[in-house]
């Protein structure tokens, strides 16, 4: 039996995964010198320098994977949360510069994953109700697992469902593969080092504006990444151009410009393909129309409102129609969903195997 999963693990080990235990090897390695070189390096432009070797591995280790899921992924908490968060470190600042004495372990999991800088405490008095909130949590995550499933299922009948139809299921497999993916990295850091896991995603499809959609229910790491990095640096160079209340609008704009070439890069990991230049595209076009909302909001001083009954359909709808013009078109021509489908069948074939041999 144990010649027969050895045999099993090893054929699955070749290739993806062989370069992901690689890949990650490196990242533990470069992130142990982050930590030591921060010792006797100051922070400022000299840390900087220490660090921009790692910056530019960052960006060069997802390259090596090819799979939707291990190497999107990579690439996400590589190119884009470990290197700006290593970008705060630099200038002491960010989760990885809160506790002057920070653990090795506790470093390398706040530098690259999706997860809050203070420890769990079992002597909290709200322990109770954070145990709650997680196995609210955790049924939150069963019914979306079950509801790929349920998609997975329906790919195989396309030909009988409308296209547009087709894009809908695609954007909520998105959203509950990105949660449950980020769900398991948090959740294992959890264990692993006692980190509480940062949560991603706020039902967006409840948001009433633009600015709740992106500031507080989507993807709720990058904005707060986003912040100290692009929207503060920005909002306080222009406050003496523009006065402190219009600030916000250019500072909105450089945020949204960072977040468009970034996933330019994730989709490049993706499909190795030129950027159409579409992504940039979209959320240009949100950054301008959350600006003018925002100027709206800042002119009216709250003065008149629209019920939420309008606001939210209007929102989720502009969203929607927006992404199946400029998001998607990028996302299908990396060829995601059958490299997904396939990507699935061979973990359960893996599985199946893994189950055989234990059961021979």
């Amino acid at each position: 039996m144990t010649l027969q999963i050895v045999q099993v693990i090893k054929y699955w080990a070749e290739g993806e995964i062989t370069n992901f235990i690689k890949v990650w090897t490196l990242v533990f390695a470069s992130l142990c010198y982050s930590f030591f070189a921060a010792k006797i390096v100051p922070k400022g432009f000299p840390r900087l320098l220490s660090i921009i070797p790692i910056l530019i591995l960052n960006l060069i280790l997802p390259l090596n994977l090819h799979t939707l899921h291990l190497g999107g992924s990579s690439a996400f908490f590589l190119a884009w949360l470990a290197n700006f968060k290593l970008l705060m470190f630099a200038f002491g600042k960010g989760p990885l510069s809160d506790d002057p004495f920070i653990s090795l372990p506790r470093f390398i999991a706040l530098a690259c994953l999706p997860i809050k800088s203070h420890q769990i405490k079992p002597q909290d008095k709200e322990i109770t109700s954070s145990s709650k909130r997680g196995l609210k949590s955790l049924w939150n995550y069963v019914t979306k697992g079950f509801l790929i499933c349920l998609f997975l299922k329906m790919y195989d009948y396309t030909d009988l469902i409308h296209p547009k139809f087709t894009w809908v299921i695609y954007c909520f497999h998105i959203y509950f593969g990105l949660e449950i993916i980020l769900a398991i990295v948090g959740g294992l850091a959890k264990a692993l080092v006692g980190i509480e896991l940062e949560p991603q995603f706020d039902e967006p499809y409840l948001s009433t504006s633009l600015q709740e959609f992106w500031g507080r229910r989507w993807n709720i790491m990058v904005t707060r990444i986003l912040r100290p990095t692009v929207y503060e640096p920005v909002l306080y160079f222009c406050t003496s151009i523009t006065g402190r209340k219009w600030a916000p609008l250019p500072a909105i704009m450089g945020s949204f410009l960072v977040s468009a070439l970034m996933h330019e890069l994730i989709f490049f990991y993706l499909g190795r393909k030129r950027p159409s230049g579409e992504i940039t595209l979209f959320f240009m076009l949100h950054g301008v129309l959350l600006v003018v909302e925002v100027a709206i909001k800042k002119a009216i001083k709250g003065r008149w409102r629209l019920p939420r009954l309008i606001t939210g359909p209007l929102t989720i709808g502009l969203v929607v129609v927006t992404a199946f013009w400029l998001f998607f078109p990028e996302f299908l021509r990396c060829n995601a969903i059958s490299r997904a489908l396939d990507e699935y069948a061979t973990m359960g074939a893996f599985v199946k195997d893994i189950s055989q041999a234990l059961v021979l």
